[in-house]
């Protein structure tokens, strides 16, 4: 379900312009200062704006352009349970959490069968 445009404060990130370091805010000063160098400047107005928020974006995920097609993946040197054939496409994709390997999935150049290594 689409979230509804919601609100969102947001405060600028500044770096300091001698020595890219990011700049501190003193509130109660009304000031930033570089940690680094010691630059002081004036620090801005918060700035209040509308962020479109959207939790499921139309479309499905294109892992590739179709008019490329399989020529387009890079080859391995494994063989295919299916004909025996010792050459295969492969590529990757994040399947389960993000502290879990990728998935690896090869297709047989000959016979197109498919299948995955969970790393």
């Amino acid at each position: 379900m689409p979230l509804k445009n919601t609100q969102l404060r947001c405060s600028l990130v500044k770096f300091c312009p001698k020595c890219e370091k990011r700049m501190k805010a003193r509130i109660e000063e009304g000031i930033l200062s570089c940690p680094e160098c010691g630059l002081i400047t004036e620090r801005e107005e918060k700035r209040e704006g509308k962020v479109d928020l959207i939790r499921n974006p139309p479309g499905s995920l294109k892992i590739m352009e179709a008019e490329k097609g399989l020529d387009a993946l890079p080859t391995t040197t494994i063989d295919c349970s299916r004909c025996g054939n010792d050459m295969a496409f492969w590529w990757m994709l994040q399947t389960r959490s993000a502290d879990e390997p990728t998935t690896q999935f090869y297709r047989c150049t000959k016979c197109t069968h498919t299948w995955r290594n969970y790393g």
